[in-house]
């Protein structure tokens, strides 16, 4: 009696999970049921495609860029494949491509965590895709830099270093050949210091506008960059007068033309940089109105920007008198040993400026006209530069310039 008793429920058992796994089925087909979904424009992608650069090919198409999947499953994994069908696309081995056109076959790779396996299948339309290979086509271009925003006020872009200075782009030749320049460009609205590093490398076109859809490669990817920036600021120029011939800066009046120039270096530099000095103009050399050209000087850590390298200077001496005395007191100096100087002048006219009262306290015996002989090598007659000194009276001055002749014997 007891062993029937077992023997029933081991049959209870065993009918009991036959029961389950029927109502399981049951269950499934009727609240995830199997169906077909078409899902479009499934994106094409490639692998293999150094094999083909190796060769010295590359891909000029690829037709269709897009396919339709159909597969067959359940609800649920359907649902999920249309939830990510930006992560789902089909691949193209190319790597036995030749040059020409090739029919090729893709394998769908789907979505990260996605189980293919409950899927039943899959079908792909069309289901071959054609690639059409062409020879590598290799063109260089010089890396510009592009700066896109402005260079802030009072502030000045240097010349920027680039590396690598130039880049090969690698494609079909049709596609190379709408690249009109390769540019590295920097974001920045108001540049008002130094950059330095990495810039991306981005592809115009002809009207400068950037090429997105290319299938070409470049050699570099992204370019370093060194952009100076520094100060600019507006200087003047000023000149300094020295008292002479009866003179002082009193007297006279000077115009500088440029009166400024534009000078760049570093915020430091020009911290305290208010003038730029041309040096100085001896009032003695002034007679009326005199022009001077004067070079533009600067610090080695101070660029030009003007580009101006000379300055003209206009003085005009006003307010004064003068008065031309007929001089006889000459002598002579610096005659080296051995050499004996007879003067063949007797009388120089000397000029001598200031004011009207102190000119007529003014004697001719008071003026020495002195030739200097120091630099005189060469015998017989020769006019030489002279000195000349006014004695007692610091008001007055002489001005120009004078020479004497003299004959030199051994």
């Amino acid at each position: 009696m007891m062993g029937r008793l077992k023997e029933s429920r081991w049959v209870f058992i065993l009918l009991s999970i036959v029961l389950a796994i029927v109502f399981w089925f049951y269950v499934r087909a009727s609240v995830d049921p199997n169906g077909i979904t078409s899902i479009h424009n499934v994106r094409v992608e490639t692998t293999g495609t150094s094999v083909l650069a190796s060769q010295g090919l590359t891909i000029a198409e690829i037709t269709p860029s897009v396919v339709e999947l159909r597969v067959e499953g359940p609800t649920s994994a359907r649902t999920d494949l249309l939830r990510y069908h930006s992560n789902l696309y089909v691949v193209a081995d190319v790597s036995r491509c030749v040059e020409g056109e090739n029919t090729v076959r893709c394998r769908p790779v789907w979505p990260e965590n996605f189980n293919e396996e409950s899927l039943k299948g899959s079908e792909q339309e069309p289901p071959t895709i054609t690639v059409l290979v062409e020879k590598l086509y290799n063109k260089s271009f010089d890396v510009e830099f592009q700066l896109n925003g402005r260079v802030a006020g009072n502030y000045e872009m240097g010349v920027p270093a680039i590396e690598p200075e130039s880049v090969t782009v690698s494609g079909p030749v049709e596609q190379v050949n709408q690249v009109s320049k390769v540019v590295a460009v920097l974001e920045e609205k108001e540049l008002s210091e130094r950059f330095a590093g990495d810039l991306p490398l981005i592809l115009l076109d002809n009207q400068g506008s950037p090429l997105t859809d290319l299938e070409v490669t470049l050699s570099a990817e992204t370019a370093y960059v060194i952009v100076p920036v520094v100060v600019t600021k507006e200087v003047r120029l000023t000149v300094n007068l020295l008292p002479g011939g009866g003179a002082t800066s009193e007297n006279a009046v000077r115009n500088i033309d440029p009166p400024t120039i534009v000078v760049s270096g570093s915020e430091a530099d020009l911290e305290g940089l208010e003038e730029i000095s041309l040096g100085s103009i001896n009032l003695s050399d002034v007679v009326g109105t005199n022009t001077f050209t004067l070079p533009i000087g600067l610090d080695p850590s101070l660029t030009n920007e003007s580009g101006l390298t000379e300055a003209t200077v206009k003085v005009t001496v006003e307010g004064l008198d003068t008065q031309v005395f007929p001089v006889t007191n000459i002598r002579t100096s610096g005659l080296a040993e051995g050499y004996t100087a007879d003067l063949v002048t007797q009388s120089v006219l000397v000029t001598v400026r200031g004011p009207a009262e102190e000119l007529a306290r003014i004697d001719a015996s008071q003026i020495v006209v002195v030739a200097d002989l120091s630099n005189v090598n060469t015998l017989g007659a020769s006019r030489v530069l002279a000195k000349v000194y006014l004695n007692g009276n610091s008001a007055v001055g002489v001005i120009g310039e004078y020479t004497v002749a003299v004959d030199i014997s051994g």
